[in-house]
């Protein structure tokens, strides 16, 4: 009884909270997350795919573009899937799609050319078969004055969700 009456006292005259004097208080945080799935699960069937430019003749310098496919497949809980496809512009880009290939053996001598796929987005049926076509085009102009050699890059192409 003196504590309570103690601490009703020291609450009056000192203007002090009634429950910091007799009880502490102590607080922690709880994290809550979740995850929630996708309607639409889109996997690569392909393994991999390559643009092979092959030979460019500086002296007969003339653009050349290649194609190549690859195919993927949407899952998910829902009759349609939407999927969303887009590349990094490859590992010695100078910029958004300023895609170069670089000398194998002189890492300061690059080779420009354009990367495109076909479809970036769209709405399919639930498990049906689709193609994604790539395409890549090396312009003469940009290989007339190029060092001998090969050049290669390497491009990652992400297909969302």
């Amino acid at each position: 009884m003196k504590k309570y009456l103690c601490a009703f006292l020291l609450t009056f005259i000192l203007n002090i909270p009634l429950f910091q004097i007799v009880d502490a208080a102590d607080t922690d945080i709880v994290t809550v997350n979740a995850t929630v799935l996708s309607k639409s699960n889109c996997k690569f069937n392909s393994a991999a795919a390559a643009i092979p430019f092959g030979n460019l003749d500086p002296a007969n310098p003339a653009d050349k573009t290649v194609n190549t496919t690859i195919t993927f497949r949407c899952a998910g809980s829902s009759p349609m899937a939407t999927f969303f496809i887009s590349d990094d512009d490859g590992s010695y880009e100078t910029g958004p799609n300023a895609n170069r290939m670089r000398h194998t053996t002189l890492s300061s001598e690059h080779i420009p050319y354009t990367f495109s796929l076909n479809p970036t987005s769209g709405t399919v049926p639930k498990n049906s078969v689709q193609t994604l076509t790539i395409s890549g085009t090396v312009n003469g102009i940009d290989y007339q004055d190029a060092v001998t050699g090969n050049y290669s890059d390497r491009v990652i192409i992400t297909l969302a969700p």
